[in-house]
């Protein structure tokens, strides 16, 4: 068919704690043959938490392949097979200690489609009740709060690289009018 093309065989080359790396023979649509390395992820889960202020909470923390520190939403990992709406509300609750009213699903995003299989799905909490933070044993970060309009700027100011955070907190400034 065009522009598809065939899996003929998959070997894998490593199996991690988050990520499982396979080489897959492919058959192209002109009859050829050519390799793709790709990487099974189980997905994620990012969240907007907008105060009623309009205040976005914002984590920082150290992402080691890039060696820096990194202004993002709260986010983590799906396990295989979970529930994104729930890992949504238990990421919320563990990153920043809230609970909320409203959890609205603001869709998914592709983040490196050409050679893995993560999904990213996005939320907008609202409605926040303050709590305590139940960070994993190994994870460190700071929230910070941001001005849902500020945000945007810093965004267009390529001040925020992360890209599911730069997605959903345009999102939510389209749906919110802010």
């Amino acid at each position: 068919m065009h522009l598809e093309e065939k899996t003929l065989g998959s070997e894998q080359k490593y199996d991690g704690k988050i990520v499982k790396l396979f080489l897959d023979t492919v058959e192209l649509e002109n009859g050829g043959q050519a390799f793709r390395e790709v990487v099974k992820h189980p997905g994620g889960v990012c969240v907007v938490p907008l105060d009623s202020e309009g205040n976005v909470l914002f984590v920082r923390q150290f992402r080691y392949p890039h060696g820096r520190v990194m202004l993002e939403i709260p986010a983590g990992k799906l396990e295989y097979g979970e529930d994104h709406r729930a890992c949504g509300l238990r990421e919320l609750k563990e990153e920043t200690g809230c609970t909320c009213d409203s959890f609205e699903y603001l869709g998914n995003l592709v983040p490196t489609p050409a050679y893995d299989t993560e999904v990213i799905h996005m939320y907008l909490a609202r409605g926040l009740h303050d709590g305590a933070q139940s960070l994993d044993e190994d994870e460190f970060l700071e929230i910070e709060k941001i001005p849902l309009e500020k945000a945007v700027e810093m965004i267009m100011k390529n001040e925020i690289a992360d890209a599911k955070t730069q997605i959903a907190i345009l999102k939510t400034s389209l749906l919110t009018g802010h």
